[in-house]
């Protein structure tokens, strides 16, 4: 950390946790807003879809998620501008910049007026808006992982670091959260009316909340690091040429990883919950909403287990756990759960897909952090990661939308168990459970 007073303190191995702990937290809460800005579009897109379409239009759910899919293009060039900025000018500075910019398009999204009012401009608003949320979310992602994982102390880091994936489903449960308060008060009419407009309110006032808090936190990259990038001196740092050609191989080790993680991810977190929504449909829409809730928040408690779990056994053994369950558990889940109309079953199967899913999730940020060097760290998480995401994760809701619609729902499962089984065997055969690192500055 470039700020450091723990090292004068008489107490400093104490102070140095407490100090990184407070990091993490103020990091966690920007990543738990961000990400609830993301989510809420999902959770309420079945409200709010007649809203920017014509209720006539037979597609419009696959044009609701085709919007969906496509911010997932603007966040690998998301990645590289905040990812080259963050490793330039600062962690904070890029966190705080990606933040202001969801904030805005949140309000944004929440004032658009109806396509009956002014006809398609409706959804081409909407687009903008997201796109511009893809782009901010592409340099949320790789700076805060970045900012977590060097936050955290050794012995230590996938513990706090695992905290990005729980307020990264924490901002889903957030969401959903937001849509049960609204269904105990109002009936779907009026959400679908006026309702959804306050749940993107709220993730922009929040967002501006976060803003300063940003302001807070300690920077975690060198001041020496960004004085040199000030001067051109770093020519290096932040450069897609130096990430290209010199750091390839853990680039495409970090697409890699990130594959199958993420295919499962959207498959288990956003589909699951989006089955669960459509079994329960009509009467039952709130014990759906309340399975989902319950759901997402048992993933969410999980995460910090997960970390704490690989300090001791290694990054490498959760991630074959997640690789082998993926392929082995997949396809039940996929054609069991929409049959199911047992809330406790329906919660058991796609919670059982979480504790698997855990195994990716609650380490993704540490192991990525570790392949780069300092200098193109949170260009090459962010920009791996974002490189994957918008292939395989990002299409996974649209994927299934259209499986479903087709009936072949069969082959959508196999397709997510290929790219889980290619993972596999990455992390099998070309990742070290143990061992010398860039973050513990061991490796050379």
């Amino acid at each position: 950390m470039s700020t450091s007073p723990a090292a004068t303190s008489a107490h400093p191995e104490r102070d140095a946790l407490r100090r990184s702990i407070s990091n993490t937290l103020k990091g966690s809460a920007g990543n738990l807003v961000e990400w609830y800005d993301v989510y809420v579009y999902s959770v309420f897109a079945l409200y709010f879809e007649s809203q920017f379409f014509s209720a006539a239009d037979k597609n419009s759910t696959m044009y609701v998620w085709a919007i969906f899919a496509a911010t997932f293009l603007m966040r690998p060039i998301g990645a590289w501008y905040f990812g080259r900025f963050a490793d330039r000018f600062g962690r904070r500075r890029a966190l705080t910049v990606s933040v202001s910019m969801m904030a805005g398009c949140s309000f944004l999204i929440a004032i658009t007026p109806t396509a009956s009012q002014i006809g398609i401009w409706a959804a081409i608003i909407l687009l903008l808006a997201r796109l511009l949320q893809g782009f901010a979310t592409g340099g949320e992602y790789g700076t805060s992982a970045t900012y977590m994982s060097e936050a955290a102390i050794p012995g230590r880091r996938g513990f706090l670091s695992s905290f990005h994936y729980v307020t990264l489903v924490g901002g889903h449960v957030l969401a959903q959260l937001t849509l049960l308060a609204m269904l105990s008060f109002w009936d779907k009419p009026e959400i679908s009316t006026w309702g959804w407009r306050i749940a993107f309110g709220i993730g922009g006032i929040a967002a501006l909340v976060v803003f300063w808090l940003r302001q807070s936190m300690d920077e975690s990259l060198q001041a020496s690091s960004i004085e040199a990038a000030k001067e051109g001196r770093a020519k290096a740092s932040g450069s897609m040429y130096e990430l290209f050609v010199h750091q390839w191989r853990p680039l495409l080790l970090c697409f890699l990883i990130t594959a199958g993680g993420t295919v499962a991810f959207y498959t288990y977190s956003v589909n699951g919950p989006k089955m669960i929504q459509s079994a329960f449909a009509g009467d039952d829409v709130m014990t759906g909403t309340l399975i989902n809730l319950g759901v997402l928040t048992f993933l969410m408690v999980l995460q910090p287990l997960g970390g704490w779990l690989s300090d001791i056994v290694g990054r490498k053994s959760l991630l074959v756990f997640f690789g082998i369950g993926g392929v082995l558990y997949t396809g039940y889940m996929v054609t069991a759960l929409p049959k199911q109309h047992d809330a406790l079953m329906a919660f058991l199967i796609l919670a059982v897909g979480f504790v698997i899913l855990t195994g990716y999730t609650s380490i993704n940020a540490v192991v990525k952090a570790e392949l780069f060097p300092t200098h193109v760290r949170a260009l090459g998480v962010g920009f791996g990661y974002a490189l994957a995401n918008s292939l395989f994760g990002g299409t996974a809701p649209l994927l299934y939308q259209a499986a479903l619609k087709t009936g072949h729902v069969n082959t959508f499962a196999l397709y997510v168990t290929a790219v889980i089984a290619v993972s596999l065997v990455v992390y099998v055969f070309f990742l070290k459970n143990k061992g010398p690192n860039w973050l513990d500055g061991t490796r050379q």
